[in-house]
């Protein structure tokens, strides 16, 4: 009887800010994860720079795919099938990503990765015992999304954010706040000893049962802010 391999895949991420790699065992075991974060070179900018990003996965791409081989004990021989995410993303970290996969792929098979679907697929990692069908919300940088996973790679979009998503909304805010980037943690922190009332901020309807809006709350925050300066008041 033929022996049953292991599926080893080295999965490469470079849609944003973040050079990561990593190897993952039959689809559910994580044996490294390595990350290359860039968030202190972008915070003095209040956001991300796609060139300033770009060329530092370019400087970063080749020691964090190395260093994942190797915390996870194999060598690239071991390793059954190369992903990467080809999108959405910034363009020019994408393709410093696909180049660099195809480098690496030599003869073996390339799989390009949708970024949101890999979203979807993180928590199958995270929840071994997971199986399709489920609902999941998704909420990543310019991505507000829920969807209905039917079947593995098989999705029904029963909403989405209509303008700004979630994650951009922060940033702006924290940006007008001075609460520094990225936008999320910091306004989640400074949510934890806040009052819920303290500003009357509105409620978006949207059109659509399950669509959201954040770009009218993210203007609301704005308007409250300049005005409280125009009547030299100062923003709690």
């Amino acid at each position: 009887m033929k022996e049953i391999r292991d599926i080893n895949i080295l999965a490469i991420e470079s849609s944003c800010d973040e050079t990561a790699a990593s190897v993952v065992k039959n689809g559910r075991e994580v044996l490294s994860n390595v990350i290359s974060s860039q968030i202190a070179l972008h915070t003095q900018f209040g956001g991300v720079v796609p060139e300033i990003a770009s060329r530092k996965h370019i400087e970063k791409i080749n020691q964090v795919i190395e260093q994942a081989l190797a915390d996870a004990g194999v060598t690239l021989e071991d390793i059954t099938a190369i992903g990467v995410t080809y999108g959405p993303g910034l363009v020019g970290a994408l393709l410093v990503g696909v180049a660099e996969a195809k480098a690496w792929a030599a003869k073996k098979p390339l799989v390009g990765v949708h970024h949101i679907e890999g979203h979807v697929s993180a928590n199958y990692i995270e929840h071994p015992d997971l199986e399709p069908p489920f609902v999941c919300l998704i909420v990543s940088g310019g991505h507000t999304h829920l969807v209905v996973v039917k079947d593995y790679g098989e999705f029904e979009i029963l909403g989405r954010t209509r303008d700004d998503a979630a994650g951009e909304a922060f940033d702006k805010v924290a940006r007008t706040l001075g609460l520094g980037y990225p936008g999320g943690p910091a306004i989640s922190k400074a949510a934890r000893g806040g009052d819920p009332k303290a500003y009357k901020l509105p409620v978006p309807h949207v059109e659509g049962k399950y669509n959201v809006s954040f770009s009218g709350l993210k203007t609301a925050v704005l308007n409250a802010v300049n005005q409280a300066e125009m009547r030299g008041e100062t923003v709690n």
